[in-house]
């Protein structure tokens, strides 16, 4: 129970929160309403699964260079509290959940599994040769309201395809700033962050862009989707979130980074969860 323990607080299984809201949203997006026990069941399993596999990789391939960090010395595989042998054994067991719970979902959700477990593999390796790398990981993500829409539907759409870059930029935003902490070991280690490359002002301006982009696309998901004022209100606030996240930190003060990293972009995500349920009760009351 200690090595489970260690396991889940390695992989921050909590912060699921940043994209499991999102695959809830395309569910009940594409099925306008409840989208039943059964893909709600699986669909959570996926992304359990998805989470966990991502997180173990990036846990492994990162070991060394945490050792190296101050900041991140003490993880629990550089600190000996994890075996790299246990990680790799979780991963290997979420990845073969991740495919199960697609197989169980639809044709083109197993279909399309092994193709996302590449980016959950490999989004970890490309701050090696990109500093794109932060869009990469936003773009993994994504893959969450994909796979909640396909689960439903078995195709793409275009509300999926929104939603989707809404989270690419989102999530690639708020790891812009989060990778403001490492630009010297990035630096040290030749690692290809973007604050590294160009800078953390520079980050910090990118990270707005991507969060203004952020706000528009999830408006623009609100006017193709007809879910009304009540989801235009969670989009408002988002926007609020959004702004006050970035007041949090400055090029010459990151002290805060925490607090803008892990609350706010939580809020953010249950925040439109609750707006799209209320939106799509709204529409189906006038309706």
């Amino acid at each position: 129970m200690s090595a489970v323990r260690h396991f889940l607080d390695a992989i921050k299984f909590e912060h699921t929160v940043f994209a499991l809201p999102f695959a809830y949203i395309a569910m009940a997006l594409a099925a306008g309403g409840w989208p039943g026990w059964w893909v709600l069941a699986w669909v959570t399993v996926a992304m359990a699964g998805g989470r966990t596999l991502a997180m173990s990789v990036n846990r492994l391939a990162d070991r060394f260079i945490d050792a190296r960090n101050p900041r991140t010395a003490r993880r629990h595989l550089p600190a000996g509290l994890l075996r790299p042998g246990h990680v790799t054994a979780a991963a290997v067991a979420s990845g073969a959940l991740l495919l199960l719970a697609a197989w169980m979902l639809n044709p083109l959700c197993l279909a399309l599994a092994p193709l996302a477990a590449v980016f959950l593999v490999g989004y970890s390796y490309t701050k090696r040769f990109t500093w794109l790398s932060h869009w990469i990981l936003g773009f993994t993500d994504g893959i969450a309201a994909a796979g909640g829409w396909i689960a439903v539907r078995a195709s793409f759409d275009a509300p999926a395809l929104v939603l989707w870059f809404a989270l690419t930029v989102w999530i690639g935003g708020f790891d812009l700033i989060y990778a403001c902490q490492d630009v010297e070991i990035d630096r040290a280690e030749g690692l290809h962050s973007f604050p590294a490359r160009f800078g953390i002002a520079a980050a910090l301006r990118a990270s707005q862009v991507c969060h203004g982009l952020t706000v528009a696309a999830f408006a623009a998901l609100g006017v193709m989707t007809g879910l009304g004022w009540p989801y235009a209100l969670g989009v408002v606030a988002v926007a609020a979130l959004l702004a006050y996240e970035h007041s949090l930190v400055s090029p010459t003060d990151l002290s805060r980074l925490d607090v803008a990293f892990f609350n706010v972009n939580g809020y953010i995500a249950v925040i439109l969860l609750v707006a799209v349920l209320a939106g799509l009760w709204a529409s189906g009351a006038r309706a």
